[in-house]
């Protein structure tokens, strides 16, 4: 299934996507993995996968941890990616990386991804104006490139990265990092309708949404929404991860 086809999918239901997001490699691989497959069996309608990385700028305390215990625990990204491409988990894939860990992949980086599974990716520091080129490259392989919109951007600029992006548009809900917050932010909604207004893609908010409520508060704003932070403190600590799932999925019907 191709992003496309996924939100046409979840608007046909009055519903936004629901796109949790799970560490590659922690607690481990084989567990990652199977987060993953409990994720789409509980009701997500595509799963965002963080790869490790040593110097994360955009990530919060909760996912450099979840990041870092998976580097020290040995950590690899081809290793994963081949336990990935045999699992095929049953929704569409999103990688969330940072430029070097990709650029390590090679050449042929995005065609190892979409061997993998991999539908889109999000790269936090790649900004706009050195998007084209790895935008074509992405597009070849059958991967749409998605760019962040952040709430600070001037209208011009999000309409450049609205332009600029396949697939969706991921806009950033906070000014800072990643990060379960106990309330959404009041502004949200209309820094949804900002972006909305600058391209005809689907809009997917994250960064900061930790509760079901949160999500209820944007359904008429946005097209999905990614649940990271809290996702990965439950799966630290032990909590029934499909449970949560099934609650944030059940905030994403429209009224």
């Amino acid at each position: 299934m191709t992003m496309a086809s996924m939100f046409l999918a979840t608007k046909g239901r009055s519903e936004i996507a629901l796109i949790p997001y799970v560490t590659a490699g922690y607690p481990s691989i084989p567990a990652s993995l199977d987060f993953m497959d409990q994720a789409a069996a509980a009701g997500a309608d595509a799963v965002e996968i963080g790869l490790p990385f040593s110097d994360p700028v955009a990530d919060g305390p909760t996912i450099q941890f979840a990041s870092h215990q998976a580097l020290e625990s040995g950590f690899r990204t081809r290793v994963f990616l081949e336990a990935l491409a045999a699992r095929r988990p049953p929704c569409p894939l999103i990688l969330m990386t940072y430029l070097n860990p990709l650029l390590a992949l090679g050449p042929k980086a995005f065609a190892t991804l979409a061997a993998a599974g991999i539908k889109a990716v999000v790269i936090p520091d790649l900004p706009e104006e050195e998007a084209a080129l790895m935008s074509e490259e992405a597009t070849l392989a059958g991967i749409d490139l998605v760019l962040l919109a952040a709430p600070t951007s001037p209208d011009e600029r999000l309409r450049r990265i609205g332009a600029a992006s396949r697939g969706f548009v991921y806009a950033v809900g906070v000014v800072g990092t990643t990060g379960a917050r106990r309330a959404a932010d009041p502004a949200l909604p209309r820094i949804l309708d900002r972006v909305r207004q600058a391209t005809s893609l689907p809009v997917v908010a994250g960064f900061g949404l930790s509760d079901p409520s949160h999500l209820q508060a944007i359904t008429a704003h946005a097209d999905g929404a990614i649940v990271g932070s809290r996702l990965v403190d439950a799966i630290r600590q032990g909590e029934d991860f499909a449970a949560l799932i099934r609650s944030f999925k059940q905030a994403t019907r429209r009224h």
